[in-house]
């Protein structure tokens, strides 16, 4: 009888446990696996919503091929901008790039609008705002505002919430005025008021409230100018390729929103005050605090009395420009030549405004595709589709007007950006507005102020609020919960006062 054999192991036969186990390692291995370039899940998903609504969709029978694909090509953009596959500058130049390559776009008319001056305009305010950081004349009014308004914490944030207002208008980027000036500020006095980021016994001493405070005040500060955040030129921008003249760009803008954020400033931190009070009622240490900080600057230097001087020079052109010929752009390029000139910025401080060259070319590229939508049929074929369903409903315009305003306004839980929001919706909303018979002026302004009232609705829906967010004294339940309750007194001030102050001012 012989022997039994024993089995017989060749290298490759491993346990099913090593196997698992190997497995595992490997899928890990490339899930942590960084490539360079783009993010792969982002780019798919966005490549993949254009080539099905490309391929897929059954192309409306009034859009050209061309139209179709060029919509196509539009939606894959702003998925991106949306996810993220590449920062914002190089996805949307990468997306233009492809319009030209499929002789979608002509390259004249694919770059047509980076010639444009709301453009310009928008590069310029940028510079502006490395003047107010590079002095310290943004401190310097921040700390007057506490010095005045200090002493009791209610006080103290009703001054942050007014030196914003004020240097607004010269500080497009509510992010910059967010990170560079007012979180620094407020992190310095919660800390002398010994109230600690990511501490749930001492954050809502005060951080907490100050930091929502200014979050909730920043987007009345932004609405409150045409160039108090860069998304309010993009809108005029897009209205004037709709058709939609803005008088005096502006004076018009300044006077419709007025009365509605000012009031908006006025309620805001005393209703935040009783519904998400701070421990610490009083803050006598803030005002010596802030006589200290600005002993330590010492007097007003020359530089900073120019960057004041050239400002005021350039907001009064800016008012009168249409008295004087003058564009919005031309005045903001003569007050930065002015601060060149005189030495206040050098051009090495423009050159590393990364933002303002970053914007420049998404900006460029949202304007120019949502030009050319138009100019191509899809955005008036869009509208009338939307027209005939209100109709069907039986609506006036003023109530298609009220439905198509809190769904513009609802609909930003989806978006991560104002100006991406803006880029994808405001001119197929604004197209809507006019085929429902909406006044064209009421409408262009009520969409671009709008888009600066959901700035605060969530810790992403903008780039203050993702900042504020950020300082960890906030927690996020709370800012959800704020977030709606605010968004909701707020549409509330600008239905009922806004509508009321536009009639008087004789917009619709």
């Amino acid at each position: 009888m012989s022997a039994p054999t024993s089995p017989t192991h060749h290298p490759h036969d491993l346990p099913s446990h090593t196997t698992t186990t190997t497995t595992t390692s490997i899928r890990r291995r490339f899930l942590d696996l960084k490539l360079p370039g783009a993010k792969p899940i982002p780019l798919l998903i966005s490549v993949t919503v254009g080539l099905i609504l490309r391929f897929a969709v059954p192309k409306p029978q009034s859009l050209t091929p061309k139209a179709w694909s060029l919509l196509a090509i539009f939606i894959t953009t702003i998925a991106g901008l949306i996810l993220g596959p590449l920062p914002v500058g190089a996805w949307a130049v990468a997306c233009l790039t492809v319009a030209v390559v499929t002789k979608t776009l002509t390259f004249a008319a694919a770059f047509s609008a980076f010639t444009n001056e709301v453009i310009w305009l928008i590069v310029a305010s940028f510079f502006f705002s490395k003047g107010f950081v590079k002095t310290g004349m943004g401190d310097r009014i921040a700390m007057f505002c506490v010095r005045w308004l200090g002493k009791k914490t209610l006080g103290l944030s009703y001054g942050l919430v007014l030196c914003e207002a004020l240097i607004a208008p010269a500080m497009p980027s509510s992010t910059a005025r967010a990170g560079g000036i007012f979180l620094p500020i407020i992190k310095s006095l919660a800390s002398n008021a010994e109230s600690k980021p990511n501490d749930p016994t001492s954050s809502r001493k005060l951080g907490a409230y100050l930091v929502q405070t200014q979050n909730q005040c920043s987007i009345s500060s932004s609405a409150l100018w045409l160039t108090g955040a860069a998304q309010n030129l993009l809108c005029i921008k897009l209205a004037e390729s709709l058709g939609v003249e803005v008088p005096n760009k502006w004076g018009t803008w300044f006077k419709a929103a007025s009365i509605p954020t000012l009031l908006s400033l006025s309620v805001t931190p005393f209703i935040l005050f009783k519904i998400y009070p701070p421990e610490i009622k009083a803050t006598p240490d803030a005002p010596s605090m802030a006589r200290r900080k600005l002993k330590e600057m010492g007097p007003v230097k020359w530089n900073e009395w120019l960057l004041i001087a050239t400002m005021l020079l350039t907001v009064g052109l800016w008012i009168a420009g249409e008295a004087l010929h003058m564009a919005s752009v031309v005045a903001a390029l003569l007050g930065l030549s002015l601060l060149l000139l005189f030495g206040v910025l050098d051009w090495n401080d423009c050159l590393s405004e990364k933002q303002a060259w970053d914007t420049l070319a998404w900006f460029g590229v949202l304007i120019g595709m949502a030009s050319q939508l138009t100019t191509l049929g899809v955005v008036p074929w869009m509208s009338t589709c939307v027209a005939n369903f209100l109709k069907s409903l039986s609506l006036n315009w003023f109530g298609a007007f009220g439905i198509l305003q809190t769904t513009y306004f609802f609909i930003h839980y989806l978006f991560a950006s104002q100006t991406a929001h803006v880029g994808a919706l405001y001119s197929a909303f604004l197209a809507m507005h006019l085929a429902a018979k909406v006044p064209g002026l009421l409408a262009a302004l009520a969409l671009g102020l709008n888009t600066n009232c959901f700035g605060s609705l969530t810790h992403y829906s903008s780039g203050q609020a993702a900042v504020y967010y950020g300082a960890g004294y906030v927690e996020l339940r709370d800012v959800f919960k704020l977030g709606i309750i605010m968004a909701l007194i707020t549409l509330v001030i600008w239905a009922l006062v806004g509508a009321a102050w536009w009639k008087i001012l004789a917009i619709y």
